[in-house]
């Protein structure tokens, strides 16, 4: 399995691996650690907890199978706490409705048991650029379309009078949309735009985005803000008169 260097811009980055397994958590730190990443491992659920607790990282690549708490577990309390470090699961589940509970309760991306190692790094990677795309839209204050308002220091939205409740992810592809309002975004572009380039995944993950986001957006009775131009992408707007 071969393997690739990580960008420079991501040498920085702090990456916690947590595994029961003694041999693959300390090959996938070495892996890491190699690839110029600053790596930290956690043999367990509360161990993990705990380190992140204490300390700040970048991206966790967490296996779902722990002995005291499974990756769902961990994650969720990490989102009920507020905390919005990515998370990259390690799985050996390859049902659909495994998959789609791991992104409800807050995983940001999965990769399933077996799997190739220049496909951890390359999800790996795309994870760390996704943060630094995130970091470079708080260095501004905020963004505003129509009564639709987003902080980008406390990543809050409000739609008139309402607070938003949005995951990481679905900020994000809002603020993305948003920030190119009144331009046509195609599909690559705002995969590669949100979840990082090149981007590794399944394609379909921005359809299930794109629903979350308009549940809670969108207003019955007020102005569409965003609108799907078929054959190409999406795009955010306020209604032509």
């Amino acid at each position: 399995m071969g393997s690739s260097a990580v960008d420079a811009s991501s040498s920085r980055s702090r990456v916690l691996v947590v595994d029961d397994d003694p041999e693959l958590l300390q090959f996938l730190q070495d892996e890491f650690s190699q690839q110029g990443l600053n790596c930290s491992g956690a043999i367990c659920g509360g161990d993990a907890l705990l380190k992140l607790r204490q300390e700040s990282f970048d991206l966790v690549v967490l296996d779902w199978a722990l002995p005291d708490f499974d990756g769902t577990e961990i994650c969720q309390r990490l989102r009920s706490s507020g905390d919005t470090t990515p998370v990259l699961m390690l799985t050996a589940h390859d049902d659909i409705d495994d998959r789609v509970q791991a992104l409800d309760l807050g995983v940001d991306d999965y990769l399933t048991k077996p799997f190739e190692l220049k496909e951890l790094h390359a999800r790996v990677r795309a994870r760390l650029r996704r943060g630094q795309f995130a970091s470079s839209e708080r260095a501004r204050d905020s963004l505003s379309l129509g009564d639709l308002q987003i902080d980008l220091i406390e990543r809050r939205v409000q739609r008139e009078d309402k607070i938003l409740s949005l995951s990481q992810r679905e900020f994000d592809l809002l603020t993305y949309l948003v920030k190119h309002n009144n331009e046509v975004q195609t599909r690559q572009q705002i995969l590669e735009g949100v979840w990082g380039k090149p981007f590794v995944g399944d394609p379909n993950s921005l359809d299930v985005y794109m629903g979350y986001l308009r549940k809670k957006v969108e207003v019955k009775g007020e102005q569409q803000l965003l609108h799907t131009v078929r054959g190409v992408g999406f795009m955010a707007r306020l209604p032509q008169v």
